[in-house]
């Protein structure tokens, strides 16, 4: 059994798509940690439903993101993780956190990369007058939001379409794939190596795994 730690900052709906899975027969992995930033995000309280450690590491105690990020790794290295998650984690983390878990961290962003890399991405979507939105999920590199995409689904944008609306609509598709990616890794059907994204030994595209 894989261990899988997830780091969030809010709610955890992401992370409760990803424990159902993990509570499913088929899946191979196990949330074994929940850590975040934010003492009041429910989403520990997911994780001590889930009955995995649910953990809060304050950034007032540290004096540098570098500081608080090399201290959160030494925690999340106590679970010995083979998966490290980003679910709406809302911190940008440091160059060696992110080297330290290169190839075995993933994320999942509200827009199709590379387009609308950052924030206010429903918003950016609507009023540039695209036609669709939607989400992907990628590796985690040093270039924010710039790690080779997995999986990408697209939601289309109504004319009558509000930032709220569209956040639902995309939302709904992210509790489909990122259980999914979650899923591959530990199966160890996915991997990256030298900057790209391989599912099945075969390299992914731009815009990550897609069928006709």
């Amino acid at each position: 059994m894989k261990s899988i730690v997830v780091l969030i900052s809010g709610n955890g709906t992401n992370l409760q798509a990803i424990i159902d899975a993990c509570e499913s027969s088929i899946h191979e992995g196990r949330v074994t940690a929940v850590f975040s930033n934010k003492a009041t995000a429910y989403g520990l309280e997911r994780a001590k439903k889930a009955g995995a450690a649910a953990v809060f590491v304050d950034p007032k105690e540290y004096e540098t993101r570098d500081a608080y990020d090399h201290a959160l790794m030494e925690q999340i290295d106590e679970y010995k993780p083979d998966l490290v998650i980003l679910a709406g984690y809302m911190r940008i983390l440091s160059s060696e956190f992110v080297r330290h878990y290169l190839g075995r961290m993933i994320n999942i962003h509200p827009s199709l990369l590379p387009k609308y890399p950052g924030l206010n991405t429903y918003q950016r979507a609507i009023h540039a007058g695209d036609e669709e939105h939607g989400t992907s999920v990628h590796f985690v590199t040093e270039q924010l939001d710039g790690g080779p995409v997995i999986l990408q689904a697209k939601v289309p944008i109504f004319d009558e379409d509000t930032v709220e609306t569209l956040t639902e609509r995309v939302q709904n598709q992210e509790y489909r794939i990122y259980p999914l990616v979650t899923q591959w890794f530990v199966e160890d059907r996915l991997k990256m190596n030298e900057g790209k994204a391989y599912l099945d030994g075969e390299p992914l595209g731009m815009h990550g795994y897609a069928t006709e």
